[in-house]
């Protein structure tokens, strides 16, 4: 019952910055519900697979990204749109923002103490996971508009 309440939480937290950049992205108000929907469904497919399947947080993040660009395949041919509308909200909600800004955090205290290893592995660490995610984020977006608009059939 936990995990319920806490997908419902997680859903609808995810949902409201995905219809705040769709608004910033000049979406039509009319397809202001499918980009909540496909927030809350990225970012809660994400924290599932986090905390139920144990995945890392990279692999995650693509399978949601994924989804997310098969549901906004199917809308746009549903609704006759271009994919990009419902997805590209979709998938702000799961951009690693702690990440690049702990690792922004850390170049500024190497810059400002000097060097330390300690710092340098935080700043690693985190730039590396941030960038993983944000290139998950990309091919997931990209992979499912790749399969069905592709003008050369793949075999």
């Amino acid at each position: 019952m936990d995990i319920l309440i806490a997908l419902a939480n997680d859903m609808f937290f995810a949902a409201i910055p995905a219809i705040g950049f769709a608004m910033v992205f000049n979406v039509p108000p009319k397809y202001l519900a499918y980009c909540a929907l496909g927030g809350a469904l990225g970012h809660g497919l994400r924290m599932l697979l986090l905390t139920q399947g144990g995945m890392q947080v990279e692999w995650a993040t693509f399978t949601a990204a994924s989804s997310v660009g098969l549901v906004g395949v199917y809308w746009s041919q549903k609704l006759n749109v271009p994919p990009k509308v419902f997805t590209v909200a979709a998938m702000i909600p799961m951009v690693p923002g702690v990440y690049v800004y702990k690792a922004m955090i850390a170049i500024v205290e190497i810059n400002h103490r000097g060097f330390s290893l300690e710092i340098w592995k935080i700043f690693a660490e985190n730039f590396i996971k941030g960038t993983s995610i944000i290139a998950a984020l990309a091919i997931g977006l990209a992979m499912p508009s790749l399969l069905f608009y592709r003008r050369k059939p793949l075999i």
